[in-house]
This record gives C-alpha cells, sequence and structure tokens, in this order.
C-alpha cells in the first residue's frame, strides 16, 4: 500500500474520538455551511446507518454542528459546539434514520435562515475524510481535499465555456469537473476542483457569466 504522505498513516489532527464520526462528520457539516455561505438559523440533519446508531457516543453529532459553525476539525471549540448554537438560537434538530444508504456513515443536512435554504448528503469514508455526494437535488461527487466551486447554471449551451473561459484568464487550473442536471434544459451544477483558493473578484466575475444562477466555493 502506498501513502502519500505521513498524514495519510497517522490520520488527521482532530478533536476525537473517530476520525470517520468526528472529523468526517465535521468535514461535512463545515461543507454545507461554506456552501449555504453563511450560518444557519436552524438545521435538520438526519443520520443514517452508523451515524444513526452510535453518533452521541462517537461525537457526531458535536462534529456536525461544530462544521455548521464553521469550526475546523482540530478546533477545540467543537466540543462545546452543541451549546454554542443553542446560545446563538440556532434550532438543531437530529433524526435517526432507518433507510438503507449506500454507505454507513451518511449524513443528509438541510440548512437554512429567513432567505433561503440548503439541502446536501455527505459520506463519510475513513481517516477523517467526506465527501459530498448531494447538492439541492443535484447528483456529485466533492471530495474536499481541493479548493472547488458550485455553479447552479440554466442548461444552455455556452455555460460551460464562459465559465472555463473565465478561469484560464485568470490562469486557475481545472483538476476535476463534473455537470449534472435534473432535467435537460433546467437547471443544471458544474463543480469545478481547482488547485488554488479562487479570490472572491473571480467569484463576482463567475455570478455575471452567461446562464449562471449562483455560486459558491468550497475552501482548502
Amino acid at each position: 500500500m502506498k501513502f502519500k504522505s505521513v498524514f495519510d498513516i497517522m490520520g488527521p489532527v482532530m478533536i476525537g474520538p473517530s476520525s470517520s464520526h468526528t472529523a468526517g462528520a465535521a468535514r461535512i457539516g463545515r461543507a454545507a455551511r461554506n456552501l449555504f455561505g453563511r450560518e444557519p438559523k436552524w438545521a435538520e440533519i438526519h443520520l443514517y446507518g452508523s451515524f444513526a446508531r452510535t453518533y452521541k457516543g462517537h461525537g457526531t453529532d458535536v462534529a456536525i454542528v461544530g462544521g455548521l459553525l464553521d469550526y475546523d476539525t482540530h478546533d477545540t471549540r467543537i466540543r462545546n459546539a452543541l451549546d454554542t448554537a443553542k446560545q446563538k438560537g440556532i434550532k438543531i434538530r437530529f433524526h435517526e434514520e432507518d433507510s438503507h444508504t449506500d454507505h454507513p456513515n451518511t449524513a443528509r443536512i438541510r440548512i437554512g435562515d429567513d432567505d433561503g435554504d440548503l439541502e446536501l448528503v455527505g459520506i463519510s469514508i475513513g481517516g477523517g475524510m467526506a465527501e459530498i455526494t448531494e447538492l439541492n437535488g443535484f447528483e456529485l461527487r466533492l471530495s474536499g481535499g481541493h479548493p472547488a466551486v458550485l455553479l447552479i447554471h440554466n442548461d444552455r449551451y455556452g455555460a460551460i465555456a464562459s465559465v472555463t473561459a473565465i478561469l484560464a484568464r485568470h490562469e486557475i487550473n481545472i483538476g476535476h469537473m463534473e455537470v449534472s442536471r435534473k432535467q435537460e434544459g433546467q437547471q443544471a451544477l458544474m463543480v469545478i476542483e481547482v488547485d488554488q483558493n479562487i479570490d472572491e473578484s473571480i467569484l463576482q466575475e463567475l455570478e455575471r457569466a452567461d446562464h449562471i444562477l449562483q455560486v459558491a466555493k468550497i475552501v482548502d
């Protein structure tokens, strides 16, 4: 077996006790926060499989909420995340689900405020790593291992070309890209993993590109 670095052997720097149930869960929660773009006023958190059975003992609940509060996996404030959320007036509800999922450590998170909401599905794949597999009904595969930009757009000719032209003009290299849509000619989702974090000015430029409706980012 080959390892990319010593961290692949030792595991992530994190608040325990479990890399998959705590660190991975925190990454799922923080991805939801990053994509929503602000602190939510409420959260409905549905846990499946092993997450549902052991989330209190393994700290999955505090980890996800810590992520929603924008805490990193090694942030000691995660331990008190539930109390902090309550103090901030954020309404949190957990649901233990019995239905079968493709992965045992699965969470469906819906968050929102007075101005909007967001729903995603994330899985903790071990070693403190997580993947986002669904966003607002769009299927995707987002590892969080690299900075990424997600663009909801009209499924029209030229949308992808206008986005990639902007990234090329700013010399931003694309490491991975995928597009999904619910129905032909309706809304679609473009997911682009890049080699460096994207400045806010470039995100604003992307928002003005042809057929783009919404832009969000995941930072490294």
